[in-house]
């Protein structure tokens, strides 16, 4: 995916964040059309922040998301909406997760990236996978 720099009249910026978060009690639950219906709310809600997906690795039990934002939102505020959203959805089409008092942990990873790639991410992940 190509990286598109974000502007305004005074100041060009390009602002990466890789950004991961788990299921409560890192459930196994992120697979088959609960990851396809995820990936695809993910892609719904990057554009109504102002951000650009630049690459997202989902696993069963966490979700590695690289985003290209503007300083109009803070990290919190946008971690936050992508959770609220994808939770509120989620839970309405599968009824499996209504049991659950919470979907998503209170937690999350933030980090700056730069020029991240998907390449990147897929061996980040990979790592997480190996380590038990």
């Amino acid at each position: 995916m190509k990286q598109m720099y974000h502007s305004n009249d005074p100041c060009v910026l390009l602002i990466n964040s890789h950004v991961v978060w788990y299921p409560k009690r890192r459930r196994k639950i992120v697979v088959d059309r609960l990851k396809t219906r995820l990936e695809e709310l993910i892609r719904e809600t990057a554009p109504e922040l102002g951000c650009e997906m630049v690459a997202l690795e989902m696993m069963p039990d966490q979700l590695h998301l690289v985003v290209s934002a503007t300083p109009q939102w803070v990290p919190n505020h946008i971690v936050s909406r992508f959770k609220g959203k994808t939770s509120r959805i989620v839970r309405q089409e599968f009824p499996f997760l209504r049991r659950m008092p919470s979907w998503w942990t209170r937690s999350y990873f933030w980090s700056t990236a730069g020029h991240v790639s998907a390449d990147t991410i897929r061996r980040s992940s990979e790592a997480q996978r190996t380590r038990g």
